[in-house]
């Protein structure tokens, strides 16, 4: 059967009706390529609106790729970074190195791109939103399977069936707990806890982070571009993931502010900001580990299914491939045998990406003082060196081409 064959297919098929949970990047992502491939797809998000603004997030790789299938990479282009320096601090504020920062992630400069979480988002949801349904203020209170579908009750009191139902809902997925049970069996904690907000730029930085660390401790000023914030980031070995403060911000607060009393530099304005920050982020730095990614007619797609962990700086980039990994699986398939085939060509790729964490990455925190001066001398070396040409396990899928009759035009390659 040749893909015209295929699309005439689906054209003349009743479209079937599939639900996301969760507005993020993997949510819209899925979304898009789902719409194009005839499915009729409702998007659910817990929040009122999209959430704008956030960190910096990377799109690398096979990621840049999907991208540019999709007709955002321009406006993403527009939205790119560019950081410039990255500098690393000892504990008493003197400089350590300043180096590229590819050098340090694995990036390639000139290709790789770093945007604001709410650039991504914007430009998924742009490219998506007048062609499937947002439910906003609403999430998803039941699954039951035991049907011909998926009959969903949502909080907000309504009641649909949906032929597939998917987790796009993040590290701490509600869909996943819904459909597997609790987190722990598949949460692998990774030994830190890390808070994130935004604070006045009083440091006169551009385009550049500045990284002080002592052992088992780090804080990080990130300034973005011309406006008056910075990305403050404080980051910190914890023994055990601290459930008690995951849902109480004071607690996290407070658990911060601990571990940090006595550090020097920057931190005590830091520390000061945070506790009037409107917009505290918290977690554990962990990664989910799971032997499946779908049951019945459920899946589960991004961070809900396999997040990497910002040591890997791939979180964004293995949802953006998940996703058209999985609409693409389901194009010309029934569940059943879409899911494994998303799982059997995907799978690959999360793993390589998932084990950078082994690779070096956890060592930009060393947790004792022989860790740091050994951490130092490898930065001593780099800023010597030039940037490398990208970590291979950022590129290490070649997308398929799935059904060829996507309406958008071939856009210019990564600049």
């Amino acid at each position: 059967m040749t893909g015209t064959d295929v699309l005439r297919d689906i054209r003349t098929t009743p479209r079937r009706k599939v639900l996301i949970s969760g507005a993020g990047v993997a949510g819209p992502a899925l979304a898009f390529w789902l719409n194009r491939y005839g499915f009729e797809v409702t998007v659910v998000e817990k929040a009122g609106t999209l959430r704008g603004g956030g960190y910096p997030i990377d799109v690398r790789g096979t990621a840049l790729e999907v991208v540019r299938r999709m007709g955002i990479l321009p406006r993403l282009q527009d939205a790119h970074i560019d950081l410039r320096r990255l500098t690393f601090l000892d504990g008493d504020g003197s400089e350590v190195a300043s180096v590229n920062p590819h050098t340090v992630t694995g990036g390639v400069a000139g290709r790789d791109l770093e945007v604001r979480r709410g650039d991504l988002t914007g430009a998924l949801c742009t490219a998506v939103r007048d062609d499937v349904e947002f439910l906003f203020n609403d999430s998803i209170d039941t699954l039951d399977q035991s049907g011909h579908g998926v009959d969903v009750t949502f909080r907000g009191g309504s009641r649909r069936t949906f032929d597939m139902v998917f987790g796009a809902d993040g590290l701490h997925s509600p869909t996943r707990e819904l459909l597997l049970g609790p987190e722990e069996q598949f949460h692998r904690y990774l030994g830190y806890c890390f808070a994130g907000f935004t604070m006045r730029n009083t440091f006169g930085l551009f385009r550049e982070t500045v990284m002080w660390n002592a052992p088992g401790r780090a804080a990080a000023l990130y300034a973005v571009g011309d406006n008056d914030e910075v990305h403050a980031f404080l980051n910190f070995a914890h023994p055990e993931p601290p459930f008690d403060a995951f849902r109480n911000p004071e607690a996290q607060r407070d658990l911060v502010t601990a571990v940090f009393a006595d550090a020097g530099w920057e931190v005590p304005g830091m520390l000061a900001a945070m506790r009037d920050a409107d917009d505290l982020f918290f977690d554990g730095v962990s990664q989910i580990r799971m032997p499946r990614w779908s049951s019945g007619r459920v899946a589960l797609v991004g961070d809900a299914a396999y997040a990497p962990s910002f040591l890997t700086g791939q979180g964004s980039s293995l949802a953006l491939v998940g996703a058209y990994m999985l609409a693409g699986s389901l194009a010309d398939r029934d569940h059943a045998a879409g899911f494994a085939a998303y799982e059997h060509h995907t799978r690959e790729f999360v793993t390589v990406n998932q084990e950078q964490v082994g690779e070096g990455d956890a060592t930009l925190f060393p947790t004792t003082a022989r860790a740091l001066e050994q951490r130092n001398d490898m930065l001593r070396t780099l800023s010597a060196m030039p940037p490398a040409e990208g970590r291979p396990a950022h590129s290490a899928l070649t997308l398929p081409a799935f059904i060829q009759h996507l309406d958008t035009q071939p856009q210019p390659g990564p600049r």
